[in-house]
């Protein structure tokens, strides 16, 4: 079929605009590490069951420890820091202005690797980075009210250092996955690659939920929010929004994102899948009445351009 992979990445992007949407609601209810509790347990299930159901395996049992420590420490930064600052901002400024900094991702990943791979920085990447911050300065600053002030924030600073957090979060765990599902591969018998390597991110990302719940697990004991958990178990609304969400993300987002770069150039589906700061607009206007402006569109679609400049220049 033409446009396969073009039509499957726009179906991802919508689908990881309905999980956002989605843990927002939960969050609001029962709270961020309630929500994250939840969500990580969720997501670890559906993972082994995927696993044993395509592989016999549900276990990742050829991953060396060198591979678990690597994938452990992508699931801390970016299921544990990551996902408190990004749901955080769900709380503070919304999924859209949410979704609209994780655009920040692809610059904090060229950053990260540049740092930790010595990949090299273009200067496309640089141009791209440029773009990207302009989009989210024109959804997020103003003409200032004050004398002597020129542009003011819209937003709460809180939320916007949460978005930021998120897009670090994010970029820096993808680097760190790279690493850790590199080291996964070199683990497998040679005889076995050819059978396991359509399902290998799958499985890197089930390490990375187990450390994601267990950090998750640990900060709910700590802040001492175990009766919030008990409670949120006779939520019905923020239950089904966890549900939705986590099956919308870790389960149809990743899985059918893999299968896009089979059907298409990875470029032109990564630049479709990161239109989600586009495609929320409308629906948060609906569902939650936030107010659409053209600059907020035009600064949407700037920051949309700016990540495919990553891939595409």
């Amino acid at each position: 079929m033409q446009y396969l992979g073009e039509i499957i990445s726009l179906g991802v992007a919508f689908s990881w605009t309905i999980a956002a949407m989605t843990c927002e609601v939960a969050s609001k209810r029962i709270g961020v590490t309630v929500t994250n509790v939840w969500r990580m347990a969720l997501a670890l299930i559906f993972s082994l069951l995927m696993m044993w159901w395509f592989t016999g395996e549900a276990w990742p049992t050829h991953a060396s420890a060198t591979s678990w420590a690597w994938l452990m420490a992508s699931g801390m930064v970016g299921y544990f820091l990551g996902d408190w600052c990004l749901f955080n901002s769900y709380i503070s400024i919304g999924s859209r202005y949410g979704q609209l900094f994780m655009t920040l991702a692809p610059m904090f990943t060229a950053i990260s690797a540049w740092a930790m791979l010595g990949q090299v920085m273009s200067v496309g990447s640089l141009i791209a980075m440029m773009v990207t911050m302009l989009g989210i300065a024109i959804s997020v600053l103003s003409k200032g009210e004050n004398k002597g002030r020129f542009l003011s924030l819209q937003l709460p600073v809180k939320g916007v250092l949460f978005g930021i957090g998120a897009g670090l979060g994010q970029g820096l765990g993808l680097v760190l996955s790279k690493i850790g599902l590199d080291n996964y591969t070199a683990d497998i018998p040679q005889t076995m690659v050819a059978d396991m390597e359509s399902y290998l991110p799958f499985s890197a990302n089930l390490i990375r939920c187990v450390s994601g719940l267990i950090c998750w697990g640990v900060f709910l004991v700590v802040t001492g929010q175990g009766q919030k958990l008990r409670q949120s178990a006779h939520d019905t609304k923020a239950l089904w929004a966890l549900l939705i969400a986590v099956f919308s993300g870790p389960v149809i987002g990743v899985g059918f994102s893999l299968m896009a770069v089979q059907y298409t150039a990875a470029g032109i589906a990564s630049t479709l899948m990161a239109t989600s700061p586009i495609m929320i607009l409308l629906p948060a206007h609906y569902f939650f009445h936030e107010k659409i402006t053209l600059k907020g569109i035009v600064g949407a679609i700037i920051s949309v351009v700016g990540v495919s400049l990553f891939f595409l220049i």
